[in-house]
C-alpha cells in the first residue's frame, strides 16, 4: 500500500515514511516497471528477484533523507542478459538521488565539504568524488578564450604559493595551478590550443615561468610587471631601514617611532608633522636619507619616463647615485635588472595598468579571508567558476545570425565581491 509521494518523485511509489530527531527513513518502489530489455529491446522480460538498495536524497525540513527502494531484477529471454529496473531519478554512481548530486555540486563550491556531508548525510569521501567529477565537467565544457595579453601571477593560497592565469586585458582569472613549478606551468601551456596567438606575457621574476614561456610560445614578448619591479625600491629601504635600527639601542630607537610607516609614503602623502620627523632622522643617519631618496628616485624611473630610452638612461643615472654605505641593500635591484634587463625595460613598450594589481591583490584578500576549512580545488574552482562573475563579450554575428559571446574568464573584481560577500554571511 502506497503513501502520499512524501519526496515529490513521480518516478517512485512511496511505501512508508519513518521519522527520528535527524532524519527521515523512506520505503519506495519504482512507479514505472520496464517493458523491454536495457539490451536488446525486446520485450520478452521476466522477474528474476529483487533487491533493496538505499540511497540518499535532499534534506527535509532539515532532516536527512534516506531512501530503501525494493528494485527488482529482470531477465532478457532473447538475449539472456539480467538487469536491474531502471530508476531515472537515481544516480547510479554515486547511490543517490540526481537532484542531491547536483545540490552537493553546488553547494561544494561554496561550502566545506565536511559541512556539507553533515547536511545530506553522505560521506565526506563521496561528497570529494562528486565534487572531483563536477569540476573536471567544468573545466571540459567552459571555455574563456584565450588572452592576448596574459598575466602570469602567484598567489599564496592555503601556505603555498600558486600560480594564477589571467587576462590581463580584460582583467580576468582564467586558471589556476597548483603550484608555482615550471613543470605545472609548462604542462598548460603546452595544452592550450593555438597558444601561438598569445603576443604577450606579463609577470613576476620568477625564473621558472620565463623558461616556460620562452620554451611552449617562443613568439611571445615577455614583460615584467611594473609592480613588481618598482616594489622592489620599498624592500631595499625597508633592508636599510632595519640595518640602522639594529646599530641603535632602545633610547635611540625610540626617537625613530613610525619611521617605517612615513618611510614607505610618497612624499605626496606625508603631512607636514611627519616630515618635520624626517629631517632630524636623515641629519642623524645621512645614510638613511639616501636610501629614502634612491626609493623615490626609481619610482621615479617610471614615472617620469615617456619612452624606453628614457627609462633605460634615468635608470643608468639612478644607479650611479648608490653609494657603498646602501650598496648592500640596494644590491637586489641591480642584480634583477641586470638578470631581467629585457623583460624589465620592455614594460616602456608595452605599460600595464595599475587597476589589474589593485584588483588581484583584492582578490588576495578575499581568498585568504574566505579560505579557511577549504581545499585548494575548491577555492579554485570557486574563483572560476563563481555564477555570475564571468566577463562574457557578444562578437561577431556568426553564419546563423546568432551573435557569438565570447567568455573572457572571472571578472576578479566580481570574484572579490561574492567571497567578500560569503565572508560577511
Amino acid at each position: 500500500m502506497s503513501v502520499p509521494n512524501f519526496l515529490n518523485l513521480s518516478s517512485l511509489t512511496i511505501l512508508s515514511v519513518g521519522e527520528t530527531e535527524h532524519d527521515y527513513h523512506v520505503t519506495a518502489q519504482s512507479a514505472s516497471p520496464p517493458l523491454s530489455c536495457t539490451t536488446c529491446r525486446s520485450k520478452e522480460i521476466v522477474g528474476f528477484g529483487k533487491r533493496a538498495q538505499l540511497y540518499n536524497d535532499l534534506p527535509i525540513h532539515g532532516k536527512r533523507v534516506a531512501v530503501t527502494i525494493n528494485r527488482k531484477r529482470y531477465k532478457c529471454k532473447a538475449c539472456g542478459v539480467t538487469f536491474y529496473e531502471p530508476l531515472v531519478s537515481i544516480h547510479e554512481s554515486h547511490r543517490a538521488t540526481i537532484r542531491l548530486v547536483r545540490y552537493v555540486e553546488h553547494e561544494s563550491m561554496r561550502r566545506t565539504f565536511v559541512s556539507v556531508a553533515e547536511d545530506t548525510g553522505i560521506d565526506e569521501k563521496t561528497i570529494r568524488s562528486v565534487f572531483k567529477r563536477h569540476v573536471e565537467h567544468l573545466d571540459k565544457t567552459v571555455r574563456f578564450e584565450l588572452p592576448q595579453w596574459m598575466g602570469i601571477e602567484e598567489i599564496h593560497i592555503i601556505k603555498k604559493p600558486r600560480c594564477v592565469i589571467t587576462n590581463v586585458e580584460h582583467n580576468t582569472v582564467v586558471n589556476m595551478l597548483p603550484n608555482r613549478e615550471k613543470t605545472a606551468l609548462t604542462t598548460y601551456l603546452k595544452d592550450l590550443p593555438n597558444n601561438g596567438r598569445i603576443r604577450y606575457v606579463a609577470m613576476d621574476m620568477w625564473r621558472p615561468y620565463k623558461i616556460a614561456v620562452k620554451a611552449q610560445m617562443p613568439d611571445a614578448k615577455i614583460i615584467v610587471d611594473k609592480f613588481h619591479v618598482v616594489h622592489m625600491g620599498n624592500v631595499a629601504l625597508e633592508m636599510h631601514r632595519k640595518a640602522i635600527r639594529r646599530t641603535l639601542n632602545s633610547r635611540q630607537r625610540s626617537k625613530l617611532m613610525r619611521d617605517r610607516f612615513i618611510l614607505l609614503k610618497r612624499p605626496a602623502d606625508i603631512t607636514t608633522e611627519e616630515r618635520d620627523l624626517m629631517g632630524p632622522w636623515f641629519e642623524a643617519f645621512p645614510t638613511l636619507g639616501l636610501a629614502y631618496e634612491l626609493k623615490e628616485s626609481f619610482f621615479g624611473v617610471w614615472e617620469n619616463s615617456h619612452s624606453r630610452q628614457d627609462a633605460e638612461s634615468l635608470y643608468q643615472a639612478w644607479k650611479t647615485k648608490i653609494t657603498p654605505e646602501v650598496a648592500p641593500h640596494f644590491k637586489l635591484i641591480v642584480t634583477a635588472v641586470e638578470n631581467w634587463h629585457e623583460e624589465i625595460f620592455s614594460y616602456f613598450e608595452h605599460p600595464l595598468t595599475n587597476t589589474y594589481t589593485e584588483s588581484l591583490n583584492s582578490l588576495i584578500r578575499a581568498i585568504h579571508r574566505n579560505g579557511r576549512g577549504y581545499s585548494f580545488e575548491a577555492l579554485r574552482t570557486k574563483v572560476l567558476y563563481t555564477e555570475g562573475t564571468h566577463r562574457i563579450v557578444s562578437g561577431r554575428i556568426v553564419k546563423t545570425h546568432i551573435p557569438k559571446a565570447r567568455n573572457y574568464g572571472a571578472f576578479i573584481p566580481a570574484v572579490a565581491e561574492v567571497l567578500e560577500r560569503e565572508v560577511k554571511k
